[in-house]
């Protein structure tokens, strides 16, 4: 779970020093390597919607959903039929953690921010390429995206749920 809200809170502060859209899409791919070099490689697609509300849905290697608005975090692991919400004890503060970001060379910025180091890429046109850190159990986690569409026409707040069915088991952490 702590992967879950790391990434979330990553993926909130990229935009150090690059022009954070109202909204966006893109399909992703991620690569969890552990301390031992082995490798979980997940896919999926993720919305963004400004200031703080995202959803990433994991197509595989399990089908899962996450779906944030900066304080509260639902997951919905289709594969257990279950469904978890947490309320995060801060909330997502994008402005403080992009103004911790600094271009290193270019199309590349480093932050620092909670005592994790980040590395992140953009292409020219200063779209998010890929995201790099090592997690709070030493994971070193890579995140590519695709076929970005940013400032994508509005993107709805129904889009933006997390969809399950009623008889999955819903856990409050």
């Amino acid at each position: 779970m702590k992967f879950i809200v790391i990434t979330t809170l990553l993926f909130s502060y990229v935009f150090a020093n690059i022009s954070l859209p109202k909204n966006f899409s893109t399909k992703f791919r991620q690569t969890v390597t552990n301390t031992k070099k082995k490798q979980i490689r997940y896919r999926g697609s993720l919305s963004f919607v400004s200031p703080n509300k995202f959803k990433w849905s994991y197509k595989a290697p399990t089908k899962k959903e996450v779906c944030t608005d900066g304080r509260t975090l639902l997951v919905v692991d289709h594969d257990l039929e279950q469904v978890s919400k947490y309320i995060l004890k801060r909330g997502l503060n994008i402005s403080k953690i992009v103004s911790r970001a600094k271009i290193y060379k270019q199309n590349i910025y480093l932050a620092k921010y909670e005592n994790k180091n980040y590395t992140i890429v953009v292409d020219s046109k200063k779209r998010l390429k890929s995201i790099g850190y090592l997690d709070d159990l030493d994971n070193t986690v890579n995140i590519f995206f695709d076929n970005m569409s940013y400032n994508k026409k509005r993107i709805s707040k129904k889009m933006m749920r997390c969809k399950y069915p009623k008889n999955y088991d819903y856990i409050r952490g």
